[in-house]
């Protein structure tokens, strides 16, 4: 089974052994990180290298220059994820881009090798190759393949190790003959052109920097996109300023959803659920379904009103959380503005600030924002579980600049909800 950058896959054993392949001995150093919900370790006995080659439960060990074997039975219950990672070793030069067959294998008792080819990198001199996570009372992986320019001392600082704690320079990565071809496993976006593709891979790579930056990139979360199709709207579904913004939210699910999947509504008087996207409709799914009026694809577009009101969807979305889901829910909610029912919205707001999920309102077409100025202030929550910030020109923004003003303010939020026991 191959495992492509972004895809993840089961586990059926505790037992793992874990090999990289690909690199010249000498040239990368092999770890491992024992991460907690806000992607840290605990503390330096969770950081496994050449000078300190098993953790303190026996998890986690270091066997070989180029090998992990993982008991996932004696991992404790606070570490949610492992990750795996190499850093070019300090006598190497250049990035890790030049190690083309560079390459991880996770083997299981009874079961194929899973086989995560690295991809995609540029400048990095450090790298997470893979997660081993926990998810709905089971292990996964994921091959992550995202990484770090300023190489060891920036990968170990980011998972929260002391730069003092370093590892000195270890044994490094013994070339492995490669495992025998597998069936690959779906890969996100595979029947987008070549190019497309290529700008999915590197937004969900701006995306997962943006966690990083923020501890967050084992977070795990349902991402919701709410798209507004008032009539004021229309200048934005004419000029597609919509179908862009869903082209941009898709590498958001890719990295926080378990299924890549976003969740989407449309919403005016009342809202439309729409079919779930995934990476690979992008090139069909917004012709089909972003439009203000009509009937597209088996929906009555005029039935759910031209006119603002907001408490029906918001209503709906509170329906679907349940206080305490180890699953937080990412809203990420577009408007042109033009709430009137301050009352009812302010009273929904307190409400869902009990609830786990995080609204990320964000202003489109140069409007009169009002109350959604207001609401991030907004007095008598459990704790502050909106954002709002003004996109009025989503095509003179960076992806870069776009990704950490709609996630900024997330990862904040779940420590605050998770320490509330709003999040299990």
């Amino acid at each position: 089974m191959q495992l492509v950058r972004g895809a993840n896959g089961p586990l059926t054993s505790p037992a793992l052994t874990i090999t990289v392949s690909g690199a010249r001995t000498g040239t990368v150093d092999l770890m491992a990180f024992q991460l907690t919900d806000d992607g840290r370790v605990r503390g330096g006995h969770d950081f496994v290298f050449f000078n300190q080659p098993q953790s303190v439960e026996g998890g986690v060990r270091l066997t070989a220059g180029d090998a992990l074997a993982l008991d996932l039975r004696a991992v404790p219950p606070e570490v949610t994820t492992i990750a795996v990672a190499v850093a070019l070793d300090a006598s190497i030069d250049g990035p890790l881009a030049g190690i083309s067959a560079l390459s991880v294998q996770v083997e299981q008792v009874g079961e194929a090798t899973i086989d995560c080819p690295v991809a995609g990198l540029t400048t990095e001199r450090a790298v997470v190759l893979l997660e081993v996570y926990r998810r709905a009372g089971a292990w996964k992986v994921r091959n992550v393949g995202a990484g770090w320019d300023g190489g060891l001392d920036d990968l170990v600082r980011e998972h929260g190790v002391s730069v003092d704690d370093e590892p000195a320079p270890a044994a490094a990565v013994a070339p492995a003959v490669a495992p025998a071809a597998a069936a690959a496993a779906p890969v996100p976006g595979s029947r987008l052109s070549l190019e497309k593709r290529q700008v999915l891979d590197l937004r969900k790579k701006e995306v997962h920097k943006v966690l990083l930056t923020k501890r967050a990139e084992s977070v795990r979360a349902r991402v919701v996109l709410v798209l507004d199709k008032t009539g004021s709207m229309r200048k934005q579904y004419n000029l597609r300023v919509v179908h862009r913004v869903v082209e941009r939210m898709v590498p958001v699910a890719l990295q926080l959803d378990d299924d890549g999947t976003l969740e989407t509504y449309l919403y005016a008087r009342s809202f439309l659920r729409l079919p779930d996207l995934t990476a690979d409709e992008l090139d069909t799914w917004p012709q089909t379904y972003l439009h203000l009026a009509g009937t597209h694809g088996g929906m009555d577009y005029d039935s759910i009103g031209h006119g603002n009101d907001e408490p029906p969807i918001i209503s709906e979305i509170l329906r679907t959380l349940r206080h305490g889901d180890p699953v937080p829910t990412l809203v990420l909610f577009f408007t042109d503005g033009g709430f009137s029912k301050r009352k009812e919205i302010t009273a929904l707001v307190r409400e869902a600030s009990s609830l786990p999920a995080f609204w990320q309102f964000v202003g489109v077409g140069r409007a009169n924002y009002g109350l959604l100025t207001a609401l991030d202030e907004l007095e008598g929550r459990v704790v502050d579980n909106v954002g709002f910030f003004e996109l009025d020109d989503i095509d003179s923004v960076s992806d870069a600049e776009l990704y950490a003003r709609l996630l900024g303010e997330f990862p904040d939020w779940l420590r605050a909800a998770r320490t509330a026991q709003i999040v299990s």
